[in-house]
């Protein structure tokens, strides 16, 4: 879709996918503790949930917690844990006044049953909505995705209902957490660092991919524009000419 953004017209990517990174930093810079960076962090995916869809993107993913991050100490992840527990609380509240749909894709079976509880009201609140499609990556990894994509597909080819000779790249992506929602045309990663991090690595095949200085607290509509622009330099050939 192509807009008029801040006087320039320009193509707006349907899906964006964004990495938050450098809540700990943005903390330890301000000198305080590395859990006001996540707070700070929250309330930058509220603005820019927003700002997307008043800019036209349809579909916004972001990556919140990786089958990784439960490495970190051991009170940075309570820490988180409450964090998460309380958005997706004010979350059920926002959606229907934002018209946003939520999914959280990812292992929910390795979440609090408190917390799969209330991942299951938010999806069924927001199921309705017909404003912007906003997915959180919660203890998602890709590769762990992929696992359990191929786990569900061979008890299916066990079961008869798929046959091996009938396994295509589409039906392999219909077994993933992202099988409903296209892939995305545009990663962001904030804070400097290159990396994909295990996040969507099936997803992102031929996704422009642009990383940004940028620490996520003070990531803000400015930046997803400038990001935008940096899209719309890309010719997106697919593999062909």
């Amino acid at each position: 879709m192509q807009k008029v953004i801040d006087g320039e017209l320009l193509t707006v990517p349907e899906h964006v996918a964004i990495i938050l990174d450098g809540n700990g930093r943005w903390a330890k810079k301000r000198l305080l503790p590395r859990n006001y960076g996540h707070k700070q962090g929250a309330k930058t995916v509220e603005q820019i949930c927003e700002d997307a869809w008043n800019l036209g993107i349809k579909y916004l993913t972001v990556y919140a917690f990786s089958t990784e991050n439960w490495k970190r100490p051991q009170n940075e992840v309570d820490a988180l844990m409450k964090l998460l527990r309380n958005y997706l609380v004010d979350c059920i509240k926002r959606t229907s006044k934002n018209n946003m749909r939520v999914r959280v894709i990812g292992d929910k079976t390795g979440l609090s049953e408190d917390i799969r509880a209330s991942i299951e009201e938010l999806e069924r609140v927001s199921s309705v909505n017909t404003g912007l499609n906003f997915t959180i990556a919660i203890n998602y990894g890709s590769r762990d995705e992929m696992r359990r994509a191929m786990v569900h597909m061979a008890q299916d080819v066990e079961d008869g209902k798929v046959r091996s000779e009938d396994i295509t790249e589409e039906l392999f992506a219909s077994y993933l957490d992202t099988g409903d929602i296209p892939d995305p045309d545009l990663l962001i990663r904030t804070s400097g660092e290159q990396r994909l991090s295990n996040f969507l690595l099936w997803q992102l095949a031929y996704t422009e991919f642009v990383f940004m200085d940028v620490l996520w607290p003070d990531f803000n509509r400015d930046e997803l524009v400038r990001a935008i622009r940096q899209y719309n330099g890309r010719e997106r050939r697919f593999g062909g000419i």
